[in-house]
């Protein structure tokens, strides 16, 4: 029996399979190699790492933890989970069944790319989520922001950092007089009506195109989709979530526990609303060191 499960390898996970790890506490990491950043060209604001390709920092880790023994990453989908604290049991994707003392989840989210052409081709390259992590790379450009609600408001104000040339596409929301008058004494227009296509070339946008016919040309969009969990495990756990702005998250206290007692969970999963690495990777730490001081005897 392992002492900790953990589903999910990408920044997350592996953070806390290095933790346990280097605690000399047998891991097996069930991944099946889709992390949410593989659309992005780059990650940004990781220290050591900045402006790697995801996929390149996450080889890195996979190398460096082959130097622990008791770290085993397995490319396989976790089925289901039984069991309770110190009597787990995963069955994988392969028919393996494997127990563990502890859980971490950490299958992160998948983004809901709304049904508009040319905007799932976009994300990742010039439709993105997070200033912090490709706003440096953007600055002083025109900026252009998908609205999605209240939130968006505050975004508008974050933005101010990056760039002084911002449109805002109501995209069929209605926005309240006063934030229009807020938007206008900040002088950042509002272009009504929904967004039709996005018009790009390999990914570059050249135009955002509504339904009314007109265009509006922009170098950046910044849009947030809904997202939902990658996997459907903690359903059957019926583990404790919260509803977020953007979706679904489970509900975790500071130690990373989730609702039942041995199941821990970090990264997007449990925090969707902050898309960052170093986000993930110091929860995931966290996780990894909650659950294992949660076995010391």
């Amino acid at each position: 029996m392992d002492d900790a499960i953990i589903i999910g390898g990408s920044f997350a996970g592996l953070a806390a399979a290095l933790q346990l790890g280097r605690a000399r506490r047998k891991v097996t990491v069930l991944d099946t190699g889709l992390p949410r950043n593989r659309f992005a060209g780059h990650s940004h604001g990781l220290l050591g790492h900045d402006h790697k390709p995801p996929l390149d920092i996450l080889a890195e880790a996979r190398q460096q933890l082959a130097r622990y023994p008791t770290i085993r990453l397995v490319n396989a989908r976790a089925d289901s989970i039984s069991g309770t604290i110190d009597d787990f049991s995963v069955l994988t994707g392969d028919g393996e069944s494997l127990g563990a003392r502890r859980l971490i989840l950490s299958y992160g989210v998948a983004d809901q790319m709304p049904d508009v052409p040319g905007f799932a081709e976009s994300w990742g390259t010039s439709i993105v989520p997070c200033p912090y992590c490709d706003g440096f790379e953007v600055a002083d450009q025109h900026w252009g922001l998908v609205w999605s609600g209240p939130p968006s408001h505050n975004y508008v104000r974050l933005y101010h950092d990056w760039t002084d040339t911002l449109t805002v596409f109501a995209d069929g929301h209605d926005i309240a007089p006063d934030i229009r008058a807020d938007l206008a004494r900040r002088n950042i227009p509002v272009v009504d009506g929904r967004i039709a296509e996005i018009a790009h070339h390999r990914g570059h946008i050249t135009t955002v195109n509504l339904e009314s016919g007109r265009n509006a040309a922009v170098d950046i969009l910044f849009a947030h989709p809904r997202n939902k969990p990658s996997a459907s495990l903690h359903d059957s756990l019926g583990l404790a979530t919260v509803n977020t702005p953007l979706g679904i998250a489970l509900k975790v206290d500071e130690r990373r526990e989730s609702s039942m007692p041995g199941i821990y969970a970090a990264g997007d999963l449990a925090n969707p609303a902050m898309a960052s690495v170093t986000t993930a990777i110091s929860q995931g730490a966290t996780a990894g060191i909650s659950a294992q001081q949660s076995m010391l005897v």
